[in-house]
């Protein structure tokens, strides 16, 4: 059994290469390309769709390799698939936000019908947070709002691969723990596709994921995640996938507090701020934000033997003291900002 996984997640390590390598080849010719603008990290054209070669290659592998596993869960194949031609058409074309709304909610619901949704919210204090009636209205709310949250982090080389990279890895313990051999092959895959990617997208970044694969990416995660709560607690996807969550909130809740839509595009994300906070360092603001996901996913995963009770308690307080830095921070590199331009 081991020996299979190897395989496929070298089969697909290697294929992910040679995917991405066309991509960049061949990018202009497609339109496969981001052009650099006032949000923008970069400062020249730089190719991107880098998640065609990521999960055309897990596509190809669990085919072939899994066809029993890719048959049992069609329909959830079928959505994965739905976000993924929509990621592409996003990367050459720009598509709106409202449709991209559109399907995926309707991917939420496929999986949904294939009996990956969340039920329960668990128990706390004594008291079961049973769904019922509202189970698919949150499931469709928390794949729609983690896929945004994935796709939002993708703003800095080598940031959103290793990210996901750090959830697949939990993902992928949690599957081979409970022996679950659908989390466990998506996640293995994955993870060998991203290690790939990031050979390529590693500052400075010769490709950019594109939202063929951040989309793709944050959908795989939220359905895994979901599929995960047959054997662990609700609260414990929150430790593994906390920077993703964290970033929207408090980008929304700093947007609305100054008066302009939540989902106004702007350079407010915990990344944007911290590499002001480092000097425009990229690899040392990555490796930081790493850090910080795998500290909460290690308090995540120690969860399993704690009660809900004291993960949940320990989750907010994480919370409040890295909004707490968050502040501290944003209002250091103001300070400096205000500094230099006085200096000047």
């Amino acid at each position: 059994m081991q020996t299979d996984f190897y395989f496929m997640m070298a089969v697909s390590f290697v294929l992910t290469l040679l995917f991405i390598w066309l991509i960049i080849k061949y990018a202009l010719k497609f339109n496969l390309v981001d052009i650099p603008n006032s949000r923008s990290t970069h400062k020249r054209t730089t190719p991107r769709g880098a998640g065609i070669g990521i999960f055309l290659a897990l596509f190809i592998v669990v085919f072939f390799a899994k066809s029993t596993l890719f048959f049992e869960y069609i329909l959830t194949f079928i959505a994965i698939m739905f976000v993924f031609f929509m990621g592409i058409w996003d990367d050459r074309h720009n598509v709106k936000p409202k449709t991209k709304f559109v399907l995926i909610i309707f991917s939420s619901i496929l999986i949904y019908i294939d009996n990956i949704q969340i039920q329960s919210l668990g128990s706390y204090f004594g008291f079961d947070v049973s769904l019922g009636y509202f189970a698919l209205p949150f499931t469709i709310l928390a794949v729609v709002s983690f896929t945004n949250a994935f796709n939002l982090i993708d703003g800095l080389d080598g940031l959103s691969g290793g990210i996901g990279l750090i959830v697949m890895t939990s993902l992928a313990s949690i599957g081979y723990q409970y022996n679950d051999e659908f989390i466990l092959v998506i996640s293995l895959l994955s993870i060998a596709s991203l290690v790939a990617f990031l050979f390529f997208n590693w500052s400075p970044a010769s490709i950019f994921m594109g939202d063929s694969g951040s989309l793709t990416m944050g959908f795989i995660i939220s359905l895994l995640s979901i599929k995960s709560l047959e054997y662990i607690h609700p609260i414990t996807i929150f430790y593994l996938t906390a920077l993703p969550i964290l970033d929207t909130v408090i980008v929304f809740v700093r947007r609305i507090r100054s008066g302009h839509s939540p989902f106004e595009a702007d350079k407010s994300h915990i990344h944007h701020i911290l590499l002001d906070f480092f000097k425009n360092n990229v690899s040392r603001t990555v490796s930081y934000l790493f850090l910080v996901q795998l500290l909460f996913t290690f308090a995540g995963l120690s969860s399993f033997m704690a009660t809900s009770d004291g993960a949940f308690g320990l989750f907010v307080f994480s919370i409040i003291l890295w909004l707490s830095y968050m502040t501290f921070t944003g209002m250091y590199t103001r300070q400096q900002q205000l500094l230099e331009r006085r200096k000047k």
